[in-house]
């Protein structure tokens, strides 16, 4: 019996995470990590039938990968393996100056994706495609992929989401300007932080960087602001969203989960303003406990906090 196709569909690269369980010991931690991966797990855990759009090597973590999206619900029918690549990992240490991330990637399957591999079918029959600026970053196949992918969607009748995620150990800052750009200019709804549009717009005022994006074709601009929140912009309508207060221990992945709860709520039938409250809301929850992954609430835990005055 044929599921149904995923409402949202996220592209990009995936990855192992090793995360040092004790500073300067040799012993390591095994997560996961991954922009595109956390939105669609933090997608799925809000009720919303998602894909996941990549390619893993033919080798243990790719298999642990496949098991992970199994688990969350999340559809891995579009994700190659690819037996000519491995799959990406990373390493986190702590030091006197707090995280260090070093990275194992280039040549990694996902960044060697191309826009033959396309699962075209189902980019037609989403209603939402996802991209980061990780997306077109890791690789030129990658990257060509990813423009395929969103002109296909769009012809489709599908909207387009566009976290901008600027990592700029993957390209120098021109190109990334260039390339997003060209990016923000077909995408319908922009899920930016605040340090990645601030470099990449040269902009440090709030309502400027929502004009620049807003102009450049977004109908909706939701920019994460951390604790504050977010502020969220359509073409006649701009107001601050407050964040929710918590005692936040480790906010690795929160603007991740925000992206994913946001999505699936404008999937449900939310205006932006009251997607952005619930986004707000599932990326509090997220920072109480460690990890991108492990702490993403569900939709019960969402409403739940969404139900009282203040925090938890």
């Amino acid at each position: 019996m044929a599921h149904p196709a995923p409402e949202v569909l996220a592209y990009g690269e995936a990855m192992i995470e090793f995360n040092q369980a004790e500073k300067g010991k040799p012993q390591y931690l095994q997560g996961f990590g991954g922009d595109t991966s956390n939105f669609a797990i933090a997608a799925a855990r809000q009720g919303v039938r998602t894909g996941f759009v990549s390619a893993v090597g033919d080798d243990q973590f790719g298999r642990l990968l496949l098991d992970l999206w199994t688990s969350e619900g999340v559809d891995t029918s579009m994700v190659r393996v690819d037996a000519s690549a491995p799959t990406g990992v990373y390493f986190v240490s702590h030091g006197p100056d707090g995280h260090a991330f070093d990275y194992l990637r280039k040549g990694s399957a996902a960044s060697r994706y191309a826009a033959r591999d396309l699962p075209l079918d189902a980019l037609a029959a989403a209603r939402v495609l996802h991209l980061s600026g990780i997306s077109v970053a890791i690789g030129d196949a990658a990257c060509d992929a990813a423009f395929a992918a969103i002109d296909h969607a769009r012809a489709n009748g599908v909207q387009v989401s566009f976290d901008t995620n600027l990592r700029l150990k993957l390209w120098p800052l021109a190109r990334a300007r260039a390339v997003m750009t060209e990016v923000l200019r077909v995408t319908d709804i922009c899920l930016p932080s605040w340090d990645d549009v601030a470099a990449l717009t040269g902009l440090d005022d709030r309502d400027a960087i929502v004009d620049r994006l807003l102009s450049l074709g977004s109908r909706v601009v939701a920019l994460k602001l951390g604790k504050e929140g977010s502020y969220v912009a359509t073409p006649h309508e701009r107001r601050l969203v407050p964040g929710r207060v918590v005692a936040a221990v480790d906010a690795t992945g929160a603007g991740d989960c925000f992206g994913g709860a946001f999505i699936a709520r404008i999937v449900a039938g939310d205006d932006p303003f009251a997607a952005a409250q619930y986004a707000n809301a599932a990326a509090a929850l997220s920072t109480l406990g460690f990890g991108a992954v492990a702490p993403i609430p569900r939709r019960d835990d969402v409403e739940r906090m969404l139900a009282t005055k203040d925090g938890i």
